[in-house]
């Protein structure tokens, strides 16, 4: 939940171009993917609340990436595509990867499954 503040606050509510930049970038994979693994849960593609695995997180990365900065740009006269955003993401993901491996003290973010935890968001 701090993600998705932080990322409102910095995206609409103070617009500045410092915040706009780089700082939202890394707060994509933390604010958006809790979201996404919650609508998948409802959805169910996917079996547990628990901590995403890393192939969830590269899977988002990169379609979140090429989405972004290959796509976008190509859809809507005011998207750019740029490679440092990639990078940017792949901070806010390795960050999610971090947290969530060390408060949950399972197997997340090392590829296989996940840890299991049947809770809700």
């Amino acid at each position: 939940m701090g993600a998705v503040a932080a990322y409102v606050l910095a995206r609409w509510v103070f617009p500045q171009e410092f915040l706009r930049g780089w700082f939202t970038d890394v707060l994509l994979m933390p604010a958006a993917l809790p979201i996404f693994l919650w609508v998948e849960r409802k959805l169910g593609l996917r079996k547990t609340d628990g901590v995403p695995s890393g192939r969830e997180i590269l899977f988002y990365f990169v379609a979140w990436s090429v989405a972004s900065e290959v796509i976008a740009p190509r859809l809507f006269s005011s998207a750019t595509g740029d490679w440092l955003d990639v990078v940017w993401y792949g901070v806010g993901a390795a960050i999610c990867c971090g947290v969530w491996t060390t408060s949950a003290r399972g197997s997340g973010c090392r590829g296989g499954k996940g840890h299991e935890r049947e809770s809700g968001l």
